[in-house]
């Protein structure tokens, strides 16, 4: 199977999970996964939250990322991988001065 992200439509969301600016990305949802082509602007960020029931992924392809979890702050840089376990937490932060891109994926949790 292919996804083309280009295919895909695009969804804004403001304040993603409280955070500042806008959360850009292109979306493939299904019963087994999320898997999200993602862009911060510079000063954006996705708000601290909780991965209760499901985990997340995110492989880094453009500038550089701060991500804040429970055990601290991390920074990333493309081809890095930040991985979000069950139960943990964390958010998204872009301090630099030029798009952060990403690939996200979120993988259903089945009992």
């Amino acid at each position: 199977m292919i996804i083309d992200f280009k295919e895909l439509g695009l969804n804004v969301a403001a304040n993603f999970k409280g955070g500042e600016g806008e959360y850009v990305s292109h979306r493939f949802v299904d019963e087994n996964n999320k898997i999200m082509l993602g862009t911060l602007a510079p000063g954006s960020s996705i708000g601290y939250h909780s991965h209760d029931t499901d985990s997340e992924i995110m492989y880094f392809l453009e500038g550089e990322a701060t991500v804040i979890t429970d055990a601290g702050e991390e920074k990333l840089l493309p081809g890095q991988v930040h991985y979000c376990p069950m139960g943990r937490s964390h958010s998204l932060i872009n301090r630099g001065d030029r798009d952060l891109k990403f690939v996200a994926v979120v993988p259903a949790h089945h009992k």
